[in-house]
This record gives structure tokens, sequence and C-alpha cells, in this order.
């Protein structure tokens, strides 16, 4: 194996670590506080009508993610996955910033503590992570578990 490709594999290594640690986080924080984090959704603007549905989904799609992350085969769907859902979630955030009078937060744990600008930008370099970790992927497509 080549230095370039070594180096490569270790970067996707550690992008594949923080994600792993950001929704295993994200999603325990929520599940230990369910029915704070559905009665949080259930305040949003344009998902209240999808808040019990949200409030279980989310959590088990973000293990989804890390389940696929602890496989070397789907590294690259799992960066997909990841690089969706955040991309979903901040246009979800710059719609209520734009166009909503009233801004509950649902997160949980320290992220609960991030203002909503903060958040879109804590989530855009984790986008960013995931777009590496999909160029790295793509081009180095085999990785030792």
């Amino acid at each position: 194996m080549n230095r370039s490709k070594a180096n490569y594999q270790i970067i996707a290594k550690w992008i594949r670590v923080l994600y792993i640690i950001l929704f295993v986080y994200a999603a325990t924080s929520k599940l230990l506080n369910i029915y704070a984090f559905k009665i949080q959704l259930d305040k949003s603007p344009f998902i209240s009508a999808y808040a019990h549905w949200m409030a279980w989904s989310l959590p088990f799609i973000e293990y989804v993610i890390v389940g696929f992350f602890l496989f070397s085969k789907y590294m690259l769907f799992a960066f997909y996955a990841s690089f969706t859902l955040l991309s979903l979630f901040s246009i979800y955030i710059v719609s209520v910033l734009n166009f909503s009078d009233s801004i509950p937060c649902a997160c949980g744990g320290v992220l609960s503590y991030l203002g909503w600008k903060s958040h879109v930008v804590f989530n855009i370099f984790f986008m960013v992570l995931a777009l590496i970790g999909i160029f790295i992927t793509r081009k180095h497509q085999s990785y030792p578990d």
C-alpha cells in the first residue's frame, strides 16, 4: 500500500469515528429524553404533525447509519446517508429561521447549548467531512475494518 492511500484511509477512519460518536450521542440523548424530545417536536413548525413518528424514527435512523459505518463495505453508503440527514436537518433549520416565528430547540445534550446559526455551522462542518469521506471512499474502495 502506498503512503498516500494509507493517509487517505486514516483520514476516512477518523471521519467515520467522528460520525459514530456524533450519531450515537445524538440518538442516545434523544432516546434518554424521548418524551421531552417529542414535546419539542410537537412545538416545531412544519413537522408537528409528524412529531410522534419522528421522535422514534430519527434515533433509529442515526443508529442504523452507525451500523453502516461499522462495516467497510457500507462506508460509502453511510457517508451519503450522513450527508443527506444533515442536509435535511440544515434545510429545516434555515427554513425555521426564515419562515417561522416559533423556534423551539429539540436538540439534546451539549448540542442544545448551540444557537441555531451555530448549529447550522456545526452541520455544515460535518457535511464537509461527509463529502471528504465520500471522495476518499470512492477513490480507495477497500478499507480494512
